[in-house]
């Protein structure tokens, strides 16, 4: 494996024996990477997973509920809450749509909700929107009203709109 030279005195046995030669690693203070004991490195927990993506060809009809990134290619009718929601150019999203990040390509008929919404000079978006930063391209087609929150996620649809 490896050799190690250590001096007799500053290892504190006074055995004498350590002073050359090859040393082997002890299992006890070694072996914690290879043991099934409480320690486990950060990253394979806090694996993100993969995108989903509805392709152009697919309609779907219900609510969508991810903690992950989804990208909408198609159509969908129903409501989608995720992390980062993508709404591509050719796509149609009937209903509303709840995200940290939400960025819009193609056509949203509903409430938009997110920390950071981003409407791309191709949107189309009929409802409202609450954010709390918005971003809209020159270009980007808008009817409803936008308002801006602290914390656009806690709302829902059960809550009452002050004018």
């Amino acid at each position: 494996m490896f050799t190690k030279k250590t001096d007799s005195t500053s290892t504190g046995t006074g055995t004498g024996t350590e002073t050359s030669g090859t040393a082997k690693p002890s299992t006890s203070t070694t072996a914690k990477p290879t043991s099934t004991s409480t320690y486990s490195p950060a990253p394979v927990e806090k694996i993100k997973p993969a995108p989903s993506i509805l392709s152009s060809d697919l309609t779907i009809t219900g609510n969508l509920v991810t903690s992950g990134d989804i990208q909408i290619e198609g159509t969908v009718e129903g409501d989608i809450r995720a992390h980062l929601l993508t709404v591509g150019e050719g796509a149609t999203v009937k209903g509303e749509c709840v995200a940290d990040d939400v960025v819009v390509n193609g056509r949203v008929v509903g409430c938009v909700r997110g920390i950071k919404v981003r409407l791309t000079a191709q949107a189309r978006v009929e409802g409202d929107i609450i954010h709390k930063t918005i971003a809209i391209e020159s270009g980007a087609h808008f009817e409803g009203s936008v308002k801006r929150e602290d914390d656009p996620l806690s709302g829902g649809k059960s809550k009452t709109k002050t004018a």
